[in-house]
């Protein structure tokens, strides 16, 4: 797989720019088009390069000034049916599926921090559902409420964060997770409380044995091993861009149904349900933290060395194609 680099470069800034893609063996296609960017004003440089090298590439490019004088987009093209991409892959150690971008990572827990409109109502609708899966016993509501829910992209900032050294991407994901599920379970005891006003939903509906849902609101030390798995796995799937693992992330842990469960206590003021619910939200976002966390870490000290020796230990998958 290859990384698809288009840049806009000041024209004191082309040469040396061309001259570091030139001597990349892992750059092709390589393309020159003087004058043609307008704004930033300056020459237009298009080149595909090796997806596991490409952000060792993207920190000399902001080393020579082009971050902040130029422009840098990557993309990731559909297909690279040629034999030079091929070659490309072959030349570059590790494997495609094993490359992290550190650049990348950064931008998307940015993103992921961000207190937009959709994360709350997303969470809000996941609140709103989990409670109702507690209300009916429903297993499968459970789990379709931890699909829905958003959390896990601001859990995953803090992760990031951390091992980033970015304090403030830390604070903001940390201010995100606290706000929203506030706001979210502040709106849903609200509903709770105009549905018991109106004879729908009764106290014994949330303090009853619940055999299907009653592990959301009882955390103990496999709930947190849980949150730790599966923090792991979601920080792993961010750096390496595998967002269909995600899913198994959000349907792992209960950070959601906590909160569905932790409104309707809140709704008819059951102490216990709210205690225990509020243990096990906690438990499962400080566990997913700590674990994203280490993994990150382990990953930007270890991780280039380790797809390298795999490629020595496994063969290299490109270079089987050829």
């Amino acid at each position: 797989m290859l990384v698809h680099a288009r840049l806009n470069v000041p024209a004191d800034l082309t040469p040396r720019v061309r001259d570091l893609l030139l001597d990349q063996e892992w750059a092709t296609n390589l393309t020159l088009v003087e004058g043609a960017s307008l704004e930033p004003e300056g020459d237009l440089i298009e080149c595909d390069l090796a997806r596991e090298l490409a952000g060792e590439v993207l920190d000399r490019l902001v080393e020579l000034g082009l971050g902040e004088r130029g422009g840098i987009v990557l993309t990731t093209p559909s297909g690279t049916p040629f034999a030079a991409a091929q070659r490309l892959e072959a030349a570059a150690p590790s494997h495609p599926d094993d490359a992290v971008m550190w650049d990348s990572v950064e931008a998307t827990a940015t993103a992921g921090s961000v207190p937009t409109v959709s994360f709350h109502v997303f969470l809000v609708l996941a609140v709103a559902l989990a409670s109702i899966a507690v209300i009916t016993d429903s297993s499968v509501l459970v789990v379709g409420a931890m699909v829905v829910g958003p959390e896990f992209s601001a859990v995953a900032a803090v992760s990031a964060g951390v091992v980033l050294g970015r304090s403030a991407l830390i604070w903001r994901s940390l201010r995100l997770l606290v706000l929203s599920f506030g706001f979210a379970v502040g709106v849903v005891a609200v509903l709770a409380l105009v549905a018991r006003a109106t004879g729908l939903v009764v106290a014994a509906d949330v303090t009853a044995p619940r055999p299907n849902t009653g592990f959301i609101w009882h955390p103990d030390a496999w709930s947190f091993i849980v949150a730790l798995l599966a923090g792991a796995a979601g920080a792993l799937a961010l750096a390496i861009q595998k967002t269909a693992t995600m899913v198994g992330v959000f349907i792992s842990v209960t950070t959601v149904p906590a909160a569905g469960n932790l409104a309707l206590g809140l709704a008819v003021w059951e102490r216990g349900e709210m205690l225990g619910s509020i243990e096990q939200l906690g438990a499962n976002i400080g566990g997913m933290i700590l674990s994203g966390s280490v993994l990150l870490a382990l990953m930007r000290w270890r991780w280039a060395e380790l797809s390298a020796f795999s490629e020595k230990v496994f063969g290299s998958q490109s270079a089987s194609v050829l």
